[in-house]
């Protein structure tokens, strides 16, 4: 049942190798991007090819409402070795309008494990109840939520001692906060770049 896939998948790569020969051969060689991408589990949202990157010049991670929580091994490990080897120079936290994960964090609907995992984003709700309790139409609302999501994740990354150690050591590496519309398939830069210490100390608390 999945020979369409396979299908596609072969003659994807011809088509790739057909325009560029050397295209695979140079994939094999060494991972060396210089972004790392962590975004939304949605499969609206391809990472590489709304920034059109080829595959091999963006790290990625992905999980449901693009969350960055430090308690979180899976994330850690992906930040750990973007930082630490491929020493990426970006990191870009990029949500998404109209995402699922931010509608069921808020919706008062019980849906078993992904509570737990949503949480963060219950938090951000509460801690800006007043703005967003203020914009009266429900879209526009989530879409905020999702802004400020963004933000605190922006801030996690920041935090993270493996960033820290990045910064002491003098790497170059900047975090920056992105979000993506599915609607007309352009990002919306919030203006979150955090590029050491000073940056992210006067980063609002979000």
């Amino acid at each position: 049942m999945l020979e369409d896939l396979k299908d596609n998948n072969r003659a994807w790569a011809e088509r790739k190798t057909a325009g560029d020969p050397g295209f695979f051969k140079r994939l094999v060689g060494q991972q060396a991007p210089q972004y790392f991408w962590i975004g939304c589990s949605d499969s609206r949202v391809p990472a590489n090819e709304i920034v059109g990157l080829d595959p091999g010049e963006m790290f990625v991670h992905r999980n449901v409402a693009n969350l960055a929580p430090p308690q979180d091994a899976n994330y850690l490990s992906v930040l750990q070795f973007a930082v630490d080897v491929i020493k990426v120079k970006h990191i870009l936290v990029v949500g998404h309008y109209g995402c699922g994960g931010i509608a069921a964090a808020v919706d008062g609907q019980r849906r078993g494990l992904v509570d737990h995992w949503l949480h963060p984003i219950r938090e951000v709700h509460h801690e800006h109840r007043h703005e967003l309790d203020a914009i009266p139409e429900e879209r526009a609302r989530l879409d905020r939520l999702c802004e400020l999501n963004v933000i605190r994740q922006v801030r996690n990354v920041a935090s993270d001692v493996f960033v820290q150690d990045a910064w002491a050591r003098g790497q170059s590496l900047c975090v920056h906060g992105w979000v993506y519309s599915i609607e007309d398939g352009l990002v919306n830069d919030l203006g979150i770049d955090v590029g050491g210490p000073e940056a992210l100390a006067g980063l609002d608390d979000a």
